[in-house]
Order: C-alpha cells, then sequence, then structure tokens
C-alpha cells in the first residue's frame, strides 16, 4: 500500500526555466507513485512570461500572488489573487507578469506524464526537462 505524502514547501528544490523563471514541483510522478495529476508552483519576476505553449493535458492555473495577463486560444484576460483559469489539453496559452513584483501561480495538471509543446516552433519537450525553457 502506498503512503500518503506530506510535502513541506520550503524544502522542495526549484528548477530554473530562465530570466528569473522558478518552477517548484509539488506533487507527480516523483513522490507519489499512483498519482494521476501534477501539481505545483511557478513564480515570474516582473516583466516575465512562458512563451505560448500548450501541453498534452488539461491544466488549471490559479493565482496566489501578483496580477496577470492570461492569453488563451487569442483572448487576453487580466487575473488577479485566487482568479482561476482551466485549459482544455492543446489549447495554446500563456501567463505574463504584468504587475510590479512577483507573479505566483499553483499550476496543477490532468496527468502523471505532462509535456509542454512551443507555439511558435512547434517543439515538445517534457515538462520540467531540459528543454523545459522560457
Amino acid at each position: 500500500m502506498e503512503k500518503a505524502s506530506i510535502v513541506k514547501y520550503s524544502t522542495v528544490d526549484g528548477f530554473r526555466r530562465g530570466n528569473g523563471v522558478l518552477t517548484r514541483l509539488l506533487v507527480g510522478r516523483k513522490n507519489a507513485e499512483s498519482t494521476n495529476f501534477t501539481s505545483g508552483t511557478t513564480v515570474f519576476p516582473a516583466g516575465s512570461s512562458a512563451p505560448m505553449h500548450s501541453h498534452n493535458c488539461c491544466e488549471q492555473v490559479t493565482i496566489l500572488e501578483g496580477q496577470a495577463e492570461c492569453v488563451v486560444d487569442g483572448t487576453s484576460t487580466i487575473l488577479g489573487a485566487y482568479d482561476t483559469t482551466f485549459i482544455p489539453a492543446e489549447m495554446p496559452h500563456r501567463f505574463v507578469n504584468i504587475g510590479d513584483g512577483d507573479l505566483t501561480i499553483l499550476w496543477i495538471y490532468g496527468a502523471r506524464d505532462v509535456t509542454r509543446t512551443f507555439t511558435e516552433t512547434g517543439e515538445t519537450v517534457a515538462h520540467l526537462g531540459g528543454g523545459d525553457q522560457v
């Protein structure tokens, strides 16, 4: 029988994605053997963003801190703390930090094996793999 996991945020190593963007995996296949989702946080410094991309699964994003411009399938919406999005699989999207401080998001993917496909190049990379950069 699999054991429950408790994740202390202060002990989670960050994955540096370029331009000061830092992602932390909270729950995923590396620490929860039977999970069917993947979750974590990403912190974007002022003025930074992720490039337009899509995933092989659905994604929920909740703004924890800061202000974002969310572009989903060509529509732009301004979001603040606790505003939440649901983005279906394969739908292009991005989040841009439009505030003066950090933008922190909580993301939850509806899969244990997640990929990111960059809209501009069509390149697909493993989530939190070497090519998963901003």
